[in-house]
């Protein structure tokens, strides 16, 4: 099953793809409530609803199938995309997580490197990623997402997919410039000989990504969430970038160097990760046959738009507009 968020008709809907179609679930939510109690108004509260709510949504595609008359459905080339989770509360994001950085690497951790985007920064299929003069050069980063479909606190590598509602797909808007500007060459503190009372320094480096990874628009997702079911392995997969015709990346998910089930056990060793959460797993980074890199595509420069393809998920397309303000 396809799930996504959309507007049309003057109002914010949910629903699931059929062909070239959104079937809205928006206006069937009541009788899920009434069953159950539960709110349903949302991809969100579909997930937070569990089995419930996934067997709930089979049943209005398959109510759909029989009877297409019963319920609103919109053309995709009608409706207004939206991230499939509206809100979030955190994109958490995991980097250098491809084996094409195993020799870019010149000192790293031994563990996944992560950071988070705010739910501010999202942007759906078709939407227009910002781009300012001040942002210095903006490129692309094709990523999987998987979205969390149960609370994971501190979960095992073994039991990590019973938390996995689905997988999306995620541009990680990424601008060197502002990571530059925003990184501190310094002195950092330290305790001497281990004794707290005493104190000296050693030179370290330290750069912050709220700008240059979490300006507005600066993640895009969607189009929609394919279900955990249809995809069995999320480590086959084939991932493609386009800026405008050009093939710039074309990689598999086999080449992340942490998988699925060894990042959500470390991420939750320290971040609990709720129903509707988006875990990044890396750029796709191998060049095409016609060469290039994604992080030479520099959008601020060169305009739109950019597509990232993965199998069995579809293809999410943003376009670029320039702001003087």
């Amino acid at each position: 099953m396809k799930l996504t968020s959309f507007f049309a008709d003057g109002r914010e809907r949910f629903g699931a793809l059929r062909d070239r179609n959104v079937v809205d679930f928006t206006g069937h939510a009541a009788g899920f409530r009434h069953a159950t109690g539960v709110g349903l108004g949302s991809v969100l509260e579909l997930i937070e609803a569990g089995v419930d709510g996934i067997a709930f949504a089979e049943a209005l595609l398959a109510r759909y199938d029989r009877d297409p008359a019963s319920f609103a459905a919109y053309p995709i080339d009608d409706i207004t995309w939206r991230t499939p989770v509206l809100r979030p509360s955190k994109l958490c994001c995991v980097a250098f997580n491809n084996t094409a950085n195993s020799g870019r690497i010149l000192k790293g951790p031994k563990h996944p490197a992560l950071f988070t985007k705010p739910a501010s920064a999202l942007i759906g299929h078709l939407a227009a990623i910002e781009c300012r003069a001040e942002y210095g050069r903006v490129h692309p980063e094709p990523e999987l997402a998987v979205i969390i479909g149960r609370r994971a606190k501190r979960i095992s590598a073994q039991e990590a997919y019973d938390h996995v509602f689905g997988y999306t797909i995620h541009n990680d808007i990424t601008s060197p410039t502002m990571r530059d500007q925003d990184t501190f060459h310094y002195r950092a503190i330290h305790p001497k000989n281990g004794n707290h009372l005493e104190i000296e320094y050693l030179e370290s480096w330290v750069s912050y990504s709220g700008r240059y990874k979490g300006s507005d628009t600066f993640a895009c997702v969607g189009p929609c969430i394919v279900t955990r079911d249809e995809i069995p392995n999320p480590h086959t997969l084939t991932v493609t970038c386009h800026h405008k015709d050009i093939l710039v990346t074309e990689d598999n998910t086999e080449n992340l160097y942490y998988k699925v089930p060894e990042l959500l056990e470390f991420i939750t060793r320290f971040v609990t990760l709720e129903p509707g959460d988006i875990v990044s797993m890396g750029t796709a980074l191998r060049k095409s046959a016609q060469g290039g890199a994604v992080q030479n595509i520099d959008l601020n420069r060169l305009g739109g738009p950019v597509s990232i393809t993965i199998d069995k998920i579809g293809t999410l397309t943003n376009t670029v507009t320039h702001l003087n303000v």
